[in-house]
């Protein structure tokens, strides 16, 4: 399953919709705002095994911008990180 870049998602286990800022056919990465620290928060979905959570990289890149998610999304894409195990949950798209 591929999403749009731009499309509006809602988890059920959450109020806030995120948006997709990158998507591959296995994974999309999306963000919403996090306004207490003027940042982002991000998710990863893994359409394969079907869950989403953070990347399991200690000292990730970051995920403010479309840029850095194209970025990350090429990580996934080789393999070179993943869905952390330790806050992956199963996918819950409404």
């Amino acid at each position: 399953m591929r999403l749009q870049v731009g499309t509006k998602i809602k988890f059920r286990s959450e109020k806030q919709r995120y948006t997709v800022q990158a998507s591959s056919d296995r994974f999309a990465i999306c963000t919403k705002p996090f306004n207490p620290r003027k940042t982002v928060l991000y998710t990863i979905i893994d359409f394969d095994e079907g869950v989403r959570g953070t990347e399991n990289l200690i000292f990730c890149m970051g995920f403010e911008t479309r840029k850095l998610c194209e970025e990350a999304l090429e990580r996934l894409g080789r393999g070179d990180s993943a869905v952390s195990y330790r806050t992956r949950i199963p996918l819950d798209i409404e």
